[in-house]
């Protein structure tokens, strides 16, 4: 026991110091998992669609020479399809497009100057516009502005399935529009749009080279299906 004492004693004296921690291994260490990242929808690159809805446009006629003959709206169905590509600038959306319908719109008044039923019928139209637009992830929100262009028919009917007189034209104008469009897939989107046409006045020249002076107006409401070529959604840090 006195050695053990003396030991131990001689130890201290020495130095000796019981373990601290900086005497103990390293504790391993393991990197962060990286940080998740929420996938932001892609709205670059070429799509192609197709598009329903309905229409009406307001035609005002006016005989040359004579007077007003009154004014009517031409309502009815169209369908169609529409090309266009997108590119993406952080939120910004900027796009053109070419658009093409066939339609259905048919309306009719009777003149006030020659007690014909004026009737006008839309055959056509086609919309060629650039888009701006801002994207909250895979819901976009654009307006559009540009040229537009409708294939008219006009027809004078002495009585119901007697035709007195008629003519035909295609009238270039001006577009504008809104839309909303929300991305279901990576390459599908839905939408919604509303488009006005000022297609102005212009003289139209009948078969019986009577002319009237034609004015025109045209709302469009569209619902829309597009499929864009490209990516999946892309991952932004």
């Amino acid at each position: 026991m006195k050695k053990l004492l003396l030991v131990t004693t001689a130890a201290i004296a020495l130095g000796a110091a019981p373990a601290v921690a900086a005497d103990l291994p390293a504790r391993t260490t393991y990197p962060a998992p990286p940080p998740i990242v929420a996938p932001i929808y892609d709205w670059s690159g070429f799509y192609i669609g197709i598009n329903g809805g309905g229409g009406s446009s307001s035609f005002d006629w006016n005989l040359d020479g004579v007077g007003d003959e009154g004014s009517h709206n031409a309502t009815g169905g169209t369908v169609g399809g529409q090309i266009g590509y997108r590119w993406q600038l952080a939120s910004w959306v900027f796009g053109v497009e070419a658009q093409g319908n066939w339609a259905d719109f048919t309306g009719s008044n009777i003149s006030f100057q020659t007690g014909d039923q004026n009737q006008t019928k839309i055959d056509a139209f086609a919309l060629f516009t650039g888009q701006i637009g801002y994207a909250w992830n895979n819901a976009l929100f654009y307006v559009k502005g540009g040229a537009a262009v409708t294939d008219n028919k006009y027809t004078a009917f002495l009585t119901p399935g007697v035709v007195d007189d008629a003519a035909s034209e295609t009238r270039w104008g001006a577009a504008v529009g809104v839309g909303f469009e929300y991305g279901i897939t990576p390459n599908l989107s839905l939408g919604v749009e509303y488009d006005h046409l000022f297609m102005g006045n212009n003289d139209v020249t009948f078969v019986s080279g009577l002319g009237d002076h034609i004015n025109e107006n045209v709302d469009l409401f569209l619902a829309r299906l597009n499929y864009k070529f490209g990516g999946p959604v892309v991952a932004r840090y």
